[in-house]
């Protein structure tokens, strides 16, 4: 069973799509009161993942349920464009809570049962994180904490049979980038699906040498 937090979402339903059509069994888990079929075998609503123990509760029901666990994709999360002079340390704190507590909790959550068998954890960077730009501190700071989550933790587990990568997006191809941004050349951004097949790729046997990684999928931006 993979787990998948934020499946409600645009990517998060491209990944379940992508992982379910790709033989794996799927666990939907997100906060919305409902989540779209995309193929997965179970749907976990109403989770508020920035909560340790809803996080456990949600996931002990999962693995209670299917028997295993074997990988964990955090794609909950959010974003925000502020500048310095005009925000609010509130949305630092928003930021914060959206980006990386819910991956930390998730990650907390699934190493008892990966342990087990082993298995792969893959986490929602940014590229954007890497240099900031004109509004996307608070973005990019909670960003990067995910990252260095994925480096320490790939550490932490390294000789527990758990593989832990993140990858490092640059503008996705959704319908809310599309409307901010509707004079930019979309075909140049990163579909949905084709994040989703990089996540595939690093959940499965073939990227079995590969762990503490933060890939750049950057497309042709």
């Amino acid at each position: 069973m993979i787990i998948v937090t934020g499946a409600a979402g645009i990517l998060g339903q491209a990944v379940v799509k992508e992982l379910s059509a790709a033989g794996y069994s799927v666990a939907a888990v997100d906060l919305a009161s409902e989540i779209a079929d995309a193929g997965q075998g179970l749907s976990k609503t109403g989770v508020d993942l920035t909560r340790a123990d809803a996080v456990r509760t949600a996931f002990e029901a999962i693995v209670l349920e299917a028997g295993s666990l074997s990988g964990l994709v955090n794609v909950a999360g959010g974003f925000i464009w502020e500048t310095i002079a005009d925000g609010s340390l509130d949305s630092w704190d928003r930021m914060y809570a959206m980006n990386v507590q819910t991956a930390v909790n998730g990650c907390a959550a699934a190493l008892p049962y990966l342990r087990k068998d082993g298995g792969a954890i893959v986490n929602i960077a940014a590229n954007g994180a890497v240099r900031a730009d004109t509004g996307m501190a608070a973005y990019a700071a909670s960003k990067s904490g995910v990252m260095r989550l994925t480096e320490a933790l790939a550490k932490e587990e390294l000789h527990n049979g758990i593989r832990v990568n993140a990858v490092m997006p640059s503008i996705i191809d959704t319908p809310a980038n599309r409307k901010d941004m509707p004079d930019a050349k979309f075909s140049d951004w990163v579909s949905t699906k084709s994040l989703a097949d990089v996540i595939g790729f690093l959940l499965s046997d073939k990227a079995n040498a590969v762990t503490g990684a933060c890939l750049p999928v950057t497309g042709r931006c």
